[in-house]
C-alpha cells in the first residue's frame, strides 16, 4: 500500500511544486513506484514533468466528482516508474463546490482510496492555501512534508498550517503524521540561511531533513523545460539533493 505524503505549506513560495515534482521523480528513479498527484488549480506539476493540457481531458477535478475516473485519469510518464494525476483550472471551482457536500473533506480520500494499492509512494502537490483542497489533502494522507524557505520571514504562518494539522488529525485523519520539514532555497555562505535552519530545527526538533535544498540555477530552469532535474540536468547540485531527499524519505518509511 502506498505511503501518501501531502507537500503542503500555505505560504507561496517555498518550493512545493519544485519539491512535488523532483521528490516524486527521484522516488521512482530510485525504483519506487510513485505517483504525483497534482491538486494546485495552476497546473504546475503537470507542466514541470511536460504534459500539457492537450494531453489529457480527465483531470485530479474529475476525480473529485467521480472516483470511478481515478484509475483512467492517471497518465504514464515517459519516466520509469512514475506516474502523474494532472490538475487543470477547475480546480479552482472545488474550492466553492466542495464547501456545499456532506462529507466534503473525503473526496481526495475516496479518490485515491482505489488506486493506492497500486504505487510505493503518491505525492500530493497542495496548492497556497488552508483551503477545502488543503483539508481534503491531509485528510487523504498519511503525513505532511513541510518545505521551508531558508530565507526572512521561513516561519511567518507555521503556527496557522500546525494548527490545522493538530485539527485534522483531532477531527478527520488520526493517524496523519509530519513526514519532515525540508529547508530549500538553502545559501550556506549566508548567516541567515544557517539561522532560519537553526531556527526550524528548534521549532521541529528530529523531524528536519538532514537534506537542504540549494539554491541552484538548473533547478530554476528545469520547469521551463518540462523536465525533473535529474532529467534535466542529474550532475547538478539540485539534483544530487533531491535524490538525497529521496533517500531520506524511503529510509524513514
Amino acid at each position: 500500500m502506498a505511503k501518501i505524503i501531502a507537500i503542503t505549506n500555505q505560504k507561496g513560495g517555498v518550493g512545493k511544486t519544485t519539491t512535488s515534482v523532483n521528490l516524486a521523480a527521484c522516488l521512482a528513479y530510485l525504483g519506487k513506484k510513485t505517483l504525483l498527484v497534482d491538486c494546485d488549480p495552476q497546473g504546475n506539476s503537470t507542466s514541470g514533468l511536460g504534459i500539457e493540457k492537450e494531453d489529457y481531458t480527465i483531470s485530479t477535478y474529475d476525480c473529485l466528482a467521480d472516483n470511478g475516473k481515478t484509475k483512467e485519469a492517471i497518465i504514464e510518464t515517459k519516466y520509469q516508474n512514475l506516474y502523474l494525476l494532472p490538475s487543470s483550472p477547475d480546480m479552482s471551482a472545488a474550492e466553492i463546490e466542495l464547501a456545499y457536500e456532506d462529507k466534503r473533506e473525503f473526496f481526495l480520500k475516496n479518490a485515491i482510496e482505489n488506486i493506492k494499492d497500486s504505487f510505493d509512494f503518491i505525492i500530493l502537490d497542495s496548492p497556497p492555501a488552508l483551503g477545502m483542497i488543503t483539508i481534503n489533502i491531509l485528510t487523504a494522507s498519511d503525513s505532511v512534508l513541510i518545505p521551508i524557505q531558508c530565507e526572512y520571514y521561513a516561519l511567518e504562518g507555521l503556527s496557522q498550517l500546525i494548527t490545522t494539522v493538530k485539527t485534522i488529525k483531532k477531527k478527520l485523519n488520526p493517524t496523519i503524521e509530519i513526514e519532515g520539514v525540508l529547508g530549500t532555497m538553502y545559501d550556506g555562505r549566508t548567516n541567515l540561511s544557517i539561522q532560519v535552519l537553526d531556527e526550524v530545527k528548534k521549532y521541529f526538533p528530529d523531524k528536519v531533513y538532514k537534506t537542504v535544498i540549494p539554491r541552484n540555477v538548473r533547478l530554476s530552469e528545469s520547469p521551463s523545460f518540462g523536465e525533473p532535474i535529474i532529467e534535466y540536468d542529474i550532475t547538478s547540485k539540485g539534483a544530487d539533493a533531491y535524490i538525497a531527499l529521496a533517500k531520506e524519505v524511503i529510509k524513514n518509511n
